[in-house]
């Protein structure tokens, strides 16, 4: 049997919209709908799976391990299983996107801050 599912119904934040398949029956997948505001973005941290970024209109800019990646509306970005990653709107406009995890239920380790030695805040998924 299918299921519909409005935005409005999914945990949010007003920004950032959480489906974690668990919650919807035997579902294998896991994913943020995120309309990010300049200069935010999600702190450094790795998941236990691939997670895959579709941008759909704005500018981000990722880091993926070492590696910094640009990227706009029409382009899709993966961070591998286990690499360190985040984003920032880099952009002067909101930027719409689709965080794929490719898990049932979302596992995130926030990695420390290496000043502080403290694990980071996590302001963009706060309230989801």
């Amino acid at each position: 049997m299918g299921q519909v599912i409005g935005n409005e119904e999914l945990p949010n934040n007003g920004s950032v919209h959480k489906f974690e398949g668990y919650q919807y029956g035997d579902v294998d997948v896991s994913f943020f709908l995120s309309d990010t505001a300049p200069g935010k973005g999600p702190d450094l941290h790795k998941h236990p799976y691939d997670e895959v970024f579709v941008v759909q209109e704005g500018e981000l800019t990722f880091t993926v391990g070492d590696e910094a990646i640009e990227a706009t509306g029409g382009r899709i970005v993966i961070a591998p299983a286990g690499e360190p990653h985040k984003f920032v709107n880099s952009g002067t406009g909101q930027a719409r996107h689709i965080d794929i995890h490719t898990s049932r239920r979302m596992i995130t380790d926030w990695l420390e801050d290496e000043q502080t030695g403290k694990q980071k805040p996590v302001p963009y998924v706060d309230d989801v």
